[in-house]
């Protein structure tokens, strides 16, 4: 395949609706209502209708917006709003007034309210407001409350990462990945409305928690509530499905990619000056030059701790070279290399979708059809990010 069918917006566009098709019609519940997420990743079966998890109901939610945004299937637009409104009345807790983690059908198996669940039920509102969906702008609004006035410590200018479900405490840990979503909910939130707070908002995350913590070129994902780095926290479970120990490089490119977008909106120098060093810092430490991808996890001394390579972390160097490109050409050649690892490896070349995860030597693991949280969601918004860059800088397609 040549490299420029990469780089082709209509191309990449098929793509996204290749992923799209992978989850539509199965992926609407008829019975509870919202989605069903669990389904096979080599097939497309079924394998539990009956568990909703937050943060894939609001990934889908998203994924269908941007399939509404990008001239994508008409069913795109009745299964966001299917999807929106399942969140809306459904995961939302009236009484204690937030979102519930997991849910078995209709009814909460899983209270415990999560900094990260809530930031991508912003980016699911923000994303619905921008095309145009009812309800969405109210949505967006309560999300975003919640998210402010339950977790927001103005001392650090990050939020909290955990607390009980009737809110009466928060949580010792703070993490990274949840302010990370954060940011990128916020710079959603301010495309969809022009509103400055969430520009504000975004630009604060990122200068606290970038700006502030980077150790050359690293960003260590664990701290505890005085933001201090924890490098002790679960170096005994480095399998974590949201917090593994280790430095993250599927979390250094996906930071390279959000300052890059930060930027647009608000230059600085220090945003592409530390965005490159977080690319450069991923590909140097986490880049296995054997067998290709990006190791899950890295220690202190640059050795992998986890060698698996997730499809999530190649997706996210997809859309984080693509806006390096912008400010530096050479970085195209990253883009394309990540392309063809993603299509060799990651790709179901059956149904489109890409593969959760793979060992170090690109083999799939045995299927476990654990709780899904990933319904194509980063393929799709760096496929999106990918078509906004050549789109805008037609020069890069040569």
């Amino acid at each position: 395949m040549s490299q420029h069918t990469h780089r082709d917006p209509s191309r990449l566009r098929d793509r996204l609706v290749r992923v799209l098709n992978h989850y539509y019609p199965d992926c609407i519940d008829t019975r509870f209502g919202g989605y069903v997420a669990q389904l096979d990743e080599r097939d497309g079966h079924v394998y539990d209708g009956l568990t909703k998890h937050l943060v894939a109901t609001c990934r889908a939610i998203h994924n269908f917006s941007v399939g509404i945004k990008r001239d994508g299937p008409t069913y795109c637009r009745a299964t966001a709003e299917h999807g929106l409104h399942f969140l809306r009345h459904v995961h939302w807790d009236e009484t204690h007034e937030g979102y519930n983690w997991i849910l078995a059908g209709r009814e909460p198996r899983e209270r415990t309210r999560y900094c990260y669940g809530h930031a991508f039920a912003v980016l699911a509102a923000a994303t619905a407001v921008d095309v145009g969906l009812p309800s969405a702008r109210k949505e967006l609004e309560r999300a975003t409350s919640v998210l402010d006035d339950r977790f927001y410590e103005p001392a650090h200018g990050l939020y909290a990462d955990v607390a009980d479900p009737e809110w009466e405490e928060l949580g010792a840990y703070r993490g990274q990945n949840a302010n990370m979503h954060a940011c990128e909910a916020m710079l959603a939130a301010y495309e969809a409305t022009g509103e400055k707070q969430y520009l504000n908002r975004a630009a604060e995350i990122a200068d606290a928690l970038v700006c502030e913590n980077t150790d050359n070129g690293c960003l260590w994902e664990h701290f505890d509530e005085t933001w201090t780095p924890d490098y002790e926290y679960n170096w005994k479970d480095p399998d974590h499905q949201f917090r593994p120990w280790g430095y993250q490089p599927g979390h250094h490119v996906e930071w390279t990619k959000l300052l890059l977008h930060l930027h647009d909106h608000r230059p600085q120098d220090w945003l592409v000056e530390t965005a490159t060093d977080l690319f450069e810092t991923a590909v140097e430490t986490g880049w296995d030059d054997e067998y290709g991808g990006f190791y899950y996890t890295v220690d202190r001394e640059d050795e992998p701790v986890s060698s698996d390579k997730y499809g999530w972390a190649v997706a996210e160097g997809i859309g984080a070279a693509a806006r390096l490109a912008v400010h530096d050409r050479s970085y195209l050649d990253w883009y394309d290399r990540l392309w063809t690892y993603a299509d060799r490896v990651l790709v179901n070349p059956r149904n489109g979708n890409w593969y959760e995860s793979v060992s170090r030597e690109g083999e799939l693991p045995d299927q476990t059809h654990d709780v899904a949280v990933e319904p194509g969601y980063h393929p799709i918004s760096n496929i999106c990010t990918a078509i906004d860059v050549f789109e805008a800088n037609p020069g890069l397609l040569e």
